[in-house]
């Protein structure tokens, strides 16, 4: 395969020099147009935290594409940040974001006929929606994380973003000074970087090594350090070697990759919302993966690490204690990894970690050894029952018994269920339903993390169960259990939950159920009526029109 295999037929021939022209006026010269041409997909703003330190990665991986040979061309991928506008109307559009990012990406790179594309980003929806571009399109591509941010520090603990949504509960509950709150806030978010857990972002940035898409070490490296802006030079270096040997991303992204890449997260604690992306990345893969395997994968895989949100370490102390690769290689010494599976490197996973050859460290706590690891088994949990036929996902870390049975408090918004918190509604014992917050409902799935982050700080984590078919942050923990579906909007059983009824969540027996018989639940069903959809028009109103259920992954592209 030539290494412009695609970019010569805008490039190549005598019908082809208005192409060459406009070309020319951006800096291409005569020797120029031989070489691949590797768009670098910028996910760099100034609106949050998480991608303001990007350009600098983005401008060294430009003068390492050039400087191997290749012609870098950049373009803006757009992004939102769930921690600015949840609680809000704007958290509507984050997981929708995942789409448009895809859809951008795509758009650019092949609306160019580019040849290969170096992703970089760094909030929650740019990893997965970058991912869905990269195996929609099948072109040489690299992902490259922004980096996470440094934890900051309030009277000698260290904070992360949760840290100042868990102060207002406890401050509004009266357990908290003004003192502490207006500190924890001041100091939450000290420099660049995607929020500083084992959240979202850096869940699926450490997937993205697992399933062989991005440079091992690479994905817990903070923000502002030089050796972020080295690896990702060392990034496009790699993409440019993968564009000349052919290597396409369906070569590296299978069933037995992205069991790799769940398996990392099961070990590391990681977020639910891994659940509901790896779905969305398989299909644009068009690899076969359910939301059944999920629960296959945590029976096998013990929970390794001891992170934040439920743990004690954030993502800097993962890093320093030789971080994702360790993982692997424990996955991999123990029979739960999948070494032949290839990499971005041409090399497999396997002999990667031969060659970098990490090693558990006995001077640190943040990996565990694999005879004492924080759960035997895995975190996200898959339940089913009368209230989840198609399923739905529990987080489980941190609770010394996820079972509860209790009466239901129903609301229909996220924002209806705040005010019930903060007044003192919800009490030890009871259920909380929030619905009418899923994929079309929502629209958009919003996290619930300001009511679980307030149920937390008002001492209730884990003595209230909350279900929705929204979703949660990856810094939620607790007896929380999310993407429940069918949601209520297209007539899921949760929508036929009324105030007192009895629920049942049961990690152990993987059951989450309304305690009715059916006969009440059909005369529900009879009586319920479809609500208006909240949007008809723009990108919302499409969305709603378009979107899967989220056992599918919530995606817009499903073939027919």
């Amino acid at each position: 395969m030539a290494d412009n295999w695609r970019s010569r037929l805008i490039t190549g021939g005598i019908n082809r020099a208005p192409n060459r022209a406009m070309l020319r006026a951006v800096g291409f010269g005569d020797d120029d147009f031989q070489k691949p041409i590797v768009g670098v997909a910028n996910g760099h703003s100034n609106m949050n935290p998480c991608n303001a330190g990007i350009q600098p990665l983005v401008d060294r991986a430009m003068a390492a594409l050039a400087a191997a040979g290749a012609m870098p061309q950049v373009f803006g991928v757009p992004t939102v940040t769930d921690g600015i506008g949840m609680g809000t109307e704007g958290m509507k559009y984050s997981l929708v974001s995942r789409e448009v990012i895809a859809d951008a990406i795509e758009t650019s790179t092949n609306g160019q006929l580019m040849d290969g594309v170096l992703v970089v980003g760094a909030c929650d929806k740019n990893m997965p929606g970058g991912m869905m571009a990269i195996a929609r399109m099948n072109v040489p591509a690299i992902y490259v994380y922004g980096g996470t941010i440094k934890p900051g520090r309030w009277k000698g603990e260290d904070l992360t973003i949760v840290s100042a949504f868990e102060a207002v509960g406890a401050f509004t509950a009266g357990k908290m000074s003004k003192e502490d709150y207006d500190g924890i806030e001041r100091n939450a978010c000290p420099t660049a970087g995607a929020c500083g857990g084992m959240y979202t972002a850096n869940t699926m940035s450490s997937s993205f090594e697992a399933l062989g898409m991005s440079l091992l070490g690479s994905s817990q490296m903070a923000a502002p350090d030089p050796e972020k802006a080295d690896s990702a030079a060392e990034s496009a270096r790699v993409l440019v070697n993968a564009i000349r040997k052919g290597l396409k991303p369906r070569d590296i992204i299978t069933r037995k990759s992205i069991e790799n890449a769940i398996r990392l997260v099961m070990a590391t604690g990681g977020s639910t919302n891994a659940v509901l992306h790896f779905l969305a990345i398989a299909s644009a893969a068009d690899v076969e993966w359910t939301i059944d395997d999920f629960e296959r994968v945590r029976q096998e895989t013990p929970v390794l690490c001891d992170l934040k949100p439920s743990g004690r370490f954030v993502a800097t102390d993962f890093h320093k204690a030789g971080g994702v690769p360790v993982v692997l290689k424990m996955l991999l010494d123990h029979g739960l990894l999948h070494g032949d599976c290839m990499t971005i490197t041409g090399r497999t996973i396997g002999e990667e970690l031969a060659a970098l050859n990490p090693v558990r460290r006995e001077d640190q706590e943040v990996i565990r050894p694999w005879s004492d690891p924080m759960y035997g088994k895995g975190h996200l949990a898959i339940l089913k029952g009368n209230l989840a036929p198609e399923g739905c996902v529990a987080k489980i870390t941190g609770l010394k018994n996820p079972v509860i049975t209790g009466p239901a408090k129903v609301f229909d918004s996220e924002n209806e269920t705040m005010e019930a918190i903060v007044g003192g509604k919800v009490q030890a014992g009871d259920v909380v339903v929030i619905r009418y917050e899923g994929p079309k409902g929502g629209p958009g799935m919003q996290e619930m993390l300001a009511p679980t982050s307030a149920l937390i700080g008002r001492g209730l984590g884990e003595s209230v169960g909350l279900i929705t078919d929204g979703r949660f942050s990856g810094a939620t923990w607790g007896m929380v259990v999310g993407h429940v579906a069918p949601e209520a909007f297209v007539g899921g059983p949760i929508a036929l939950v009324r105030d007192g009824d009895s629920i049942t969540i049961d990690a152990h027996k993987l059951l989450i159920q309304v305690n009715i018989s059916d006969e009440e639940l059909a005369r529900r069903r009879a009586e319920w009526k479809a609500p208006e959809p909240r949007y008809k028009r723009g990108l919302m109103g499409k969305y709603i029109r378009l979107v899967s259920t989220a056992s599918r992954g919530a995606v817009t592209d499903q073939p027919e």
